[in-house]
């Protein structure tokens, strides 16, 4: 009977990076992509987002990537049930990572913004939660809070938004109520927002991430 076994290897993750218009960046806005997607897909939702050109933009590319049914477009995964928490652990070193090399390079400590739609709702929520850096907080687009993350670390993230389309049937509404009393009951300061839409990243997300953006 064969066993199944893991090992660790190094691998390279994808990111893409974009300065602000003017001067020194407010923060890091950091980008995760939802499932099937890419980085350029986030980095776009970033850019759309009120007072983002004063912020150094970086949107990070899940590490299993595939094709898109079959075409040659590129999208990625962050993970999958197998292996999930050695993946949980790849996700928020390899976030880590990116941020700290951001940071280096600009020689400066700047506060991060986390912002995830989708599958990588999850990912932002972890990585902002474990983050060794200052958090501004987290963007959660049609996303849920990781059932795994205690009131304590929670309760790291000073502010969150927390947004889902009226017509989502992944994030259900169910699960929207029960992460905001989760947040609440961390003493996180937070935004719920829901929207006329499906499971989208809608404008009036970007409307409400204004107040964190300023």
């Amino acid at each position: 009977m064969a066993i199944a076994r893991t090992i660790p290897v190094a691998v390279h993750g994808r990111y893409l990076v974009e300065s602000p218009t003017h001067g020194m960046p407010a923060g890091v806005l950091l980008g995760c992509h939802g499932y099937a997607e890419s980085a350029d897909v986030q980095m776009e939702r970033l850019r759309g987002m009120p007072h983002a050109a004063a912020w150094l933009l970086a949107s990070i590319q899940g590490l299993h990537r595939f094709y898109r049914g079959r075409t040659t477009d590129v999208v990625a995964s962050w993970m999958t049930r197998q292996d999930r928490e050695l993946a949980i652990a790849d996700n928020v070193a390899y976030v880590a990572a990116v941020v700290d090399e951001i940071l280096r390079e600009l020689n400066v400590d700047l506060p991060v913004l986390f912002a995830g739609f989708s599958q990588g709702v999850s990912t932002a929520f972890r990585a902002g939660c474990s983050s060794r850096r200052r958090v501004a907080g987290v963007v959660a687009v049609g996303g849920d809070v990781p059932p795994e993350l205690s009131v304590e670390a929670l309760g790291r993230l000073p502010a969150v938004l927390l947004a889902r389309g009226e017509r989502d049937e992944i994030y259900t509404a169910d699960k929207w109520h029960a992460d905001q009393a989760r947040l609440r009951a961390a003493g996180v300061v937070l935004r719920a927002v829901s929207y006329d839409g499906g499971h989208d990243w809608h404008d009036q997300v970007n409307r409400e991430a204004a107040a964190l953006l300023r």
